[in-house]
């Protein structure tokens, strides 16, 4: 077989998911072609689906020299392998490389879908910089509107229906984190008041679209749908509410709601942040979340009195009886987290609780724990900030997660981008969470979540404080005897998971904004 052909075998076995026989041809035509670029390509592709995260960056840092941006012939070429290494450097927590790899691919994307996609993955890696400011966000927002020379806005339109008619557009009505938040809103709008749509994004349906298929009103699926064609559809379909839930997150359709098919139009729940789009009239926030962040927002922000989200526990495991520490007669601390959350200024503030709270121990549980490279990746950054390796533990993915909260005693959040689901999933086995806020919105998460459960706080505004909450809760075992028996309770009484209560105050939104919008556009 020639180089050509065993390259182009490697590719099949990708696609087939047999990456080992894939691996081994590409090993074959490093011999044969050692500079062959489209080679080391397809190997930080293997390794990306692997999470062999070190092994791909290894591989893009040999291509990303060799290619020549201004020849016309390697343009996709280019475009792919940044995006590439924008994401892998996300993962791996180098976040400003990640963003200048992501504005690099969509410039050589050009105008159109696929350099939306890029700027998207800037702007979702961007909250991962506790330094990005206002105008920093502004300017990725802009750069994103360069690449939607392409869409012509429908005039502003509104209708008189019987029932008002909300659409949501997700690529998330699936097995996500987005749905633990959604459940309630998709499932108990009330129907004599109002018809529900659903715009699926899905690639892949399962059990979850399956059952929001059959109880919404209509469903459309638009996953291989142009932009233009699924906004036509929602224009056709007369949707008085658009409610985006996936803002700058994997596979949005912003570029959808960009045409602006609706009369009046949402975005919030499943995306932290601004869209930064003109299309956007609201953002559904709180008033936690809320805080003095308007600066960062195109959208209105909607305010929710207690909170913007519903938590629908996925799955009814019991909490521990008792609290690890009882029987360990040492405090374990854990951070279930993306790990390419945890920035330096985070490590530093977790070794100074650990160095103040004797005989205490660290779990670190993520994907990127699943291989031994990423493991020595992190022991090695550990080692720069002096941590005692002895007294971490690396777990890797599982998918009983939540069963694992049993060995830890404190939740430790990260920051700027803090845990969302994740501190709800920890709180709901009877864990208390040390979150951190800023004036970012989406920094205030923890400080919502945990304001609503009736513990905010454990929510802080400074390292500092951070460091000392940690400590003190970390020295009180009967609290976390107590927190470990009654959060699951606390949490179900409170606004966080009162479903009826949430969809009644979302209800009274969609009206009065709906009314409010009409009204001055009647006056125009």
């Amino acid at each position: 077989m020639d180089i050509l052909g065993k390259y182009s075998a490697a590719l099949e076995y990708y696609r087939a998911k047999n990456f080992e026989a894939a691996l081994k041809l590409v090993d074959e035509v490093k011999i044969a072609a050692p500079h062959w670029k489209k080679n080391f390509l397809l190997e930080a592709y293997i390794r990306r689906e692997q999470c062999e995260y070190l092994k791909e960056f290894s591989a893009l840092k040999k291509l990303l020299p060799r290619l020549n941006i201004d020849n016309p012939d390697e343009k996709n070429l280019a475009a792919d392998a940044f995006s590439l290494f924008g994401a892998v450097n996300q993962v791996l927590g180098f976040t400003s490389a990640a963003v200048k790899s992501f504005k690099l691919s969509a410039r050589l994307e050009g105008v159109g879908k696929r350099a939306c996609e890029e700027i998207s993955n800037a702007i979702f890696a961007a909250n991962n910089d506790e330094n990005f400011s206002a105008e920093d966000f502004s300017a990725l927002y802009d750069e994103y509107k360069k690449y939607l020379a392409d869409i012509e806005p429908y005039p502003k339109k509104f209708y008189n229906h019987r029932k008002i008619r909300v659409g949501f557009l997700s690529a998330d009505f699936q097995w996500h984190v987005t749905m633990a938040w959604s459940w309630a809103l998709l499932s108990e709008l009330d129907r004599n008041q109002f018809k529900i749509y659903c715009y699926s994004n899905v690639k892949e349906s399962d059990d979850v679209t399956n059952h929001f298929r059959a109880i919404v009103d209509e469903w459309r699926e638009i996953f291989s749908l142009t932009d233009k064609v699924a906004a036509e559809i929602i224009r056709g379909d007369e949707i008085d509410i658009l409610f985006d839930l996936s803002g700058h997150t994997s596979d949005n359709r912003l570029r959808v709601a960009a045409y602006r098919p609706a009369s009046v139009q949402i975005s919030g729940i499943g995306y932290m942040n601004s869209t930064g789009l003109d299309c956007f009239d609201y953002f559904l926030s709180d008033v936690y979340c809320a805080g003095n962040s308007e600066k960062y927002f195109s959208e209105k922000l909607i305010k929710m009195p207690h909170s913007h989200i519903c938590y629908e526990a996925p799955s009814k495991i019991e909490p521990a009886a008792n609290p690890p520490c009882i029987k360990n007669n040492f405090v374990t601390f854990g951070s279930f987290n993306n790990f390419g959350k945890v920035t330096d200024s985070i490590l530093s503030t977790w070794k100074k609780i650990l160095d103040a709270v004797p005989n205490s121990r660290l779990i670190l549980k993520h994907k990127i724990f699943n291989t031994a490279d990423g493991k020595i990746f992190v022991s090695e950054r550990l080692k720069s900030f002096d941590f005692d390796l002895a007294r971490i533990e690396m777990r890797g993915y599982t998918a009983n997660h939540l069963a694992e909260y049993a060995d830890v005693d404190i939740a430790l959040d990260t920051f700027p981008y803090t845990g969302g689901v994740t501190t709800c999933e920890a709180l709901y086995m009877g864990v208390p969470v040390i979150s951190l806020y800023g004036d970012r919105h989406g920094t205030r998460f923890g400080l919502s979540i945990l304001s609503n459960v009736g513990i905010g706080e454990l929510a802080v505004d400074s390292y500092d404080e951070y460091i000392k909450r940690a400590v003190a809760l970390a020295s009180d075992w009967e609290l976390l005897t107590i927190l470990r028996k009654n959060l699951r309770v606390m949490m179900k009484k409170s606004q966080l998971m009162d479903a009826t209560a949430y969809v009644r105050d979302i209800e009274k939104v969609f009206v009065k904004i709906l009314n409010d919008d009409r009204r001055t556009h009647n006056e125009r």
